[in-house]
């Protein structure tokens, strides 16, 4: 019997890390995961404990050691440790460069020298900013705020490493992700952890702008589906676009989750509608979307506790975490 294949995620103990990790033990990997535990749980890996074929570490990319045996006889590297979140990258965006550029940069070495067969990048759709829809790859690039450059600059080093190195990059640029363990933080961010917070309140729902706005939601189990793909294909030097070909109104989720809603301010820099282009995706790969919007809201719907501990958001509290938003990018260009 041949032994399983070896596949490291950073962050996995994140959102998507998390959920890559279950797909790729589903799929007869054995799975080393690592992450620092800013952003991510250790909760959101509970389940894998006695898993003979799981083992965590806790640590910062920035710190592996050139010797790490955690690639060592890698297949693939799956790299989603970063940190997110637009405010907080206006406000520190040295630290979101260190993380994000200089993290991936530590990351891709260590791939390089355990010369694993593929290196699969979790880029963002941010580095389009306010594009034109649907969103192609070719797309010109027009990263909004901080965070986005750095997750851009992120993918421009993977594929230097590949160019350079001949180390065997895909980046897939994530648009929408949502599921259950979506990270919650102190920042004001993601729609879902804001809502399902209000909503165990009994408090409205903070929409912003008149919430026509569309959003291309994928549901991460597709996305980790996408990513195994992306690693597992022979191709290699390719950029992939990411969400459900579908983008829905922020009202739509309003109205799955039920309560009443409040308007607050639109704000700079944040585009009407996101909505990728996947036909390269679907061509290359064979993937397809799986969850429907509907299915994916009830899924979370039923872990709802778990946002209870998540911070309460109001009109006014939202306008104290985004003043620097308003600030930066609300002047003229």
């Amino acid at each position: 019997m041949s032994a399983k294949p070896v596949a490291v995620v950073t962050g996995g103990a994140g959102f998507i890390g998390s959920h890559m990790a279950d797909n790729l033990l589903a799929h007869g990997y054995r799975v080393r995961a690592l992450d620092n535990l800013a952003t991510g749980r250790e909760s959101n890996i509970a389940h894998l404990a006695g898993n003979p074929d799981f083992h965590f570490e806790r640590a910062d990319v920035r710190g592996l050691e050139p010797g790490s045996t955690l690639f060592r006889g890698a297949y693939h590297v799956y790299h989603f440790a970063g940190i997110g979140d637009i405010v907080p990258s206006i406000e520190n965006p040295t630290e979101y460069l260190s993380a994000n550029v200089q993290g991936t940069a530590h990351v891709l070495e260590r791939a390089r020298h355990a010369r694993v067969k593929k290196f699969v990048y979790a880029a963002s759709s941010s580095c389009y900013g306010l594009a034109a829809v649907p969103t192609r790859e070719d797309h010109p690039i027009a990263p909004q705020y901080p965070y986005a450059l750095s997750k851009h600059l992120g993918e421009q080093a993977c594929f230097h490493w590949q160019q350079v190195y001949g180390l065997p990059v895909n980046s897939i640029r994530i648009f929408n992700a949502y599921g259950t363990r979506v990270r919650t933080t102190g920042a004001y961010g993601a729609v879902f952890g804001v809502f399902f917070r209000q909503k165990l309140a009994g408090k409205p729902f903070t929409v912003v702008g008149d919430g026509t706005q569309r959003r291309d939601f994928l549901y991460v189990t597709d996305v980790a589906e996408a990513f195994r793909l992306a690693a597992e294909t022979r191709l290699a030097g390719r950029i992939w676009n990411l969400g459900a070909g579908n983008p829905q109104p922020v009202n739509r989720l309003v109205e799955l989750l039920g309560g009443e809603k409040v308007f607050i301010p639109k704000r700079p820099g944040e585009p009407d509608c996101t909505w990728a282009d996947i036909a390269k995706i679907t061509r290359d790969l064979e993937w397809r979307p799986r969850v429907s919007f509907e299915d994916g809201v009830a899924l979370m719907l039923k872990e709802i506790e778990v946002w209870r501990d998540a911070p309460l958001w109001d009109p006014e509290s939202i306008a104290r975490a985004t003043r620097s938003w308003f600030q930066y990018l609300g002047k003229p260009s």
